[in-house]
């Protein structure tokens, strides 16, 4: 994913979105730390090589990658942490401006980024009392 052509960029990071947006493999990346942040680091290198060479195919599928990676409660708050700048801030708005589906995908993961997780209120509630 970090060498090669744009297109072989482009595939290989399509089969990971893929292998992601199946739970399975979703609940298999974030099993451990070491895969998360592998993971992590690699579309961290990619945005940051994108920043200097924009292509909009492929940052759309980094952005896929990193929302379906934000539905995971512990990769969130790993997310939190080290999504890069670039996608913070307005480096790809020129990239964006003609792609309203991946613009939508990116301010999607940054709100899932900002929403704190709140504790479902049921877990809290005493058990019914047999009546």
């Amino acid at each position: 994913m970090e060498s090669g052509s744009e297109l072989s960029k482009t595939v290989a990071t399509f089969i990971l979105q893929k292998i992601l947006l199946d739970e399975t493999g979703l609940n298999y990346i974030c099993q451990t730390y070491e895969r998360f942040s592998h993971v992590a680091m690699i579309l961290g290198k990619m945005v940051i090589a994108l920043a200097k060479e924009q292509s909009a195919r492929l940052l759309k599928h980094v952005i896929r990658c990193y929302l379906r990676l934000s539905d995971n409660p512990r990769a969130r708050e790993a997310l939190r942490q080290c999504l890069p700048d670039q996608l913070k801030d307005q480096t790809f708005a020129g990239c964006l401006k003609d792609d309203k589906s991946t613009k939508h995908w990116l301010q999607q993961l940054l709100a899932n980024l900002e929403t704190t997780s709140v504790p479902d209120p049921r877990i809290a509630l005493p058990p019914l009392a047999a009546q």
